[in-house]
């Protein structure tokens, strides 16, 4: 029986993509994906560990989610009756569909797991359909194959800061309250539109600030 984990990290920074992941292995391997708990739990030196350990004993899939799509389901320019959560939903959906799995394992993003339950379900393909889904909220520390999946997702996170690091300078961790991102925000909001999440108030503030400062 095939167990598939899926998570996400970089779910609320104000800059760059979200990563969703999925770690699929069968029942009763779970040991050979090493001591997994959930990546926030870990030190960044452990997650490069197992991110190796992980992607070697286990079939995955990484997907990438850029600030342009979130802010498309997070304003509703997508005419899907979008947010945040079913965007989630579309993707893990994605990656159900392809991999194939017997059981799906998903740390719930949303507050109400069986009304999520419901959405994803009616997003996967015709022969997945009566799937076993188990949509919790604190997953990825029940499961070792969620936390697999939170593992790799955070890993790739973690790398696509850095590459931005690289190209547009500090921009701290990418979350709301951190003082280097607000810092970077304030100097580059209107630079670098690409790496930013538009529809996040974070950033429309800084937007907003300028703007009334440039009307007076």
């Amino acid at each position: 029986m095939k167990l598939l984990g899926i998570d996400e990290a970089g779910r609320g920074p104000v800059i760059g993509p979200m990563i969703i992941a999925g770690v699929m292995i069968q029942d009763g391997k779970e040991v050979l994906l090493g001591a997994v708990k959930d990546s926030k739990l870990l030190t960044h030196k452990k997650r490069i560990e197992l991110n190796h350990l992980i992607q070697e004993h286990s079939e995955f899939k990484i997907i990438e989610v850029s600030p342009k799509e979130i802010d498309a389901a997070v304003d509703g320019n997508d005419k899907k009756n979008m947010n945040l959560n079913w965007l989630e939903a579309y993707k893990q959906a994605e990656i159900i569909n392809e991999m194939k799995p017997d059981v799906v394992i998903i740390d719930c993003p949303h507050p109400i797991p069986k009304k999520f339950e419901d959405y994803l379900r009616n997003l996967l393909d015709k022969e997945l359909k009566d799937i076993k889904l188990i949509v919790e909220h604190k997953a990825d520390v029940n499961y070792p194959v969620c936390s697999a999946a939170s593992i790799i997702a955070k890993v790739r996170r973690e790398e696509e800061v850095e590459k931005l690091k690289e190209k547009y300078g500090d921009i701290g961790p990418g979350y709301p309250a951190n003082a280097v991102t607000q810092k970077f925000i304030k100097e580059n909001w209107n630079k670098h539109p690409e790496i930013f999440r538009h529809s996040w108030s974070t950033f429309k503030n800084h937007a907003k600030m300028k703007g009334q400062k440039t009307l007076g």
